[in-house]
């Protein structure tokens, strides 16, 4: 059993399996991902959207995206999914290749369920053999060969995807106030947070700082401490619960931060 991804084509194609384990992980989504569910249950929560997909089915993950990704084996079977990473590098060259050009702006959502037709059906089950038997059968040359062969089909079933796997433009600087508000409780390091916002990490804490009024630690640790103030003394919730959802890494951490801040630990009665 492995809860760690294993690289089938190092840092672009990955191959999970669980037997009988729940598991919960923050990701940062840096380049457009492909999730190919072969058995049991994915959810991607980020603050816009939650999706399910369940055996069989194909979810495209938009990039420069934060989020919670939960898998869930099935009853009595294993979890399998394969990740597929279409990194800008290889879009550009694809692009390239096959003169693939945006012609528009994509409106659609930032993660999508792809229908599964014959083409990609018969696509998906002919890239589980390498996953389950990850070994020199694969090379990088044909990784990247059924990579390419991925995206021409995902064209194919819907054309409008290339206003989005194409578009090269960095990140625009959004609005950060906005951001933040909808992002506190993932649990992130800094720099990331000022990718995805489109700053580098010093006009991130300079904007910051402006918007506000404190470090971006600080009010980070606020705010998430307020928010599970809420759930536990409002919802009712267990700190137990709680501390992981509001984005602290530890029950020991966050009980501390909590008695520091409240004057008294989670455990206790909070006042709505």
């Amino acid at each position: 059993m492995t809860d760690s991804p294993q690289e089938i084509l190092p840092g672009v194609i990955f191959y999970s399996y669980l037997s009988a384990v729940r598991t919960e992980k923050v990701f940062l989504w840096n380049h457009p991902t492909l999730i190919f569910q072969v058995s049991g249950h994915f959810t991607l929560e980020t603050s816009a959207q939650t999706v399910f997909i369940n055996g069989g089915e194909l979810l495209l993950i938009g990039k420069n995206q934060v989020g919670t990704m939960t898998k869930v084996p099935p009853t009595g079977a294993p979890y399998e999914t394969i990740v597929i990473s279409l990194q800008e590098s290889l879009l550009r060259t694809i692009a390239l290749e096959e003169g693939i050009q945006p012609d528009g702006v994509d409106h659609g959502l930032p993660n999508r369920q792809i229908p599964v037709n014959d083409f990609l059906k018969g696509y998906l089950q002919s890239v589980v053999p390498y996953a389950r038997h990850a070994g020199p059968e694969i090379t990088d040359a044909l990784g990247l060969l059924k990579v390419k062969e991925v995206i021409l089909l995902l064209l194919q079933t819907l054309p409008e995807l290339r206003n989005s796997l194409f578009d090269f433009s960095a990140p625009h600087k959004i609005d950060l106030e906005k951001f933040m508000l909808n992002n506190f409780r993932f649990n992130i390091p800094l720099d990331q947070f000022a990718q995805l916002t489109g700053r580098s990490l010093s006009a991130f804490k300079r904007d910051f700082r402006q918007v506000f009024g404190s470090a971006p630690r600080q009010w980070l640790q606020d705010k998430r401490l307020d928010q599970a103030r809420y759930l536990i003394g409002t919802r009712k919730r267990k700190a137990s619960e709680v501390y992981l959802e509001v984005g602290f890494q530890s029950l020991s951490h966050f009980s501390y931060a909590f008695k520091k801040k409240f004057g008294h630990p989670p455990s206790g009665r909070v006042a709505p």
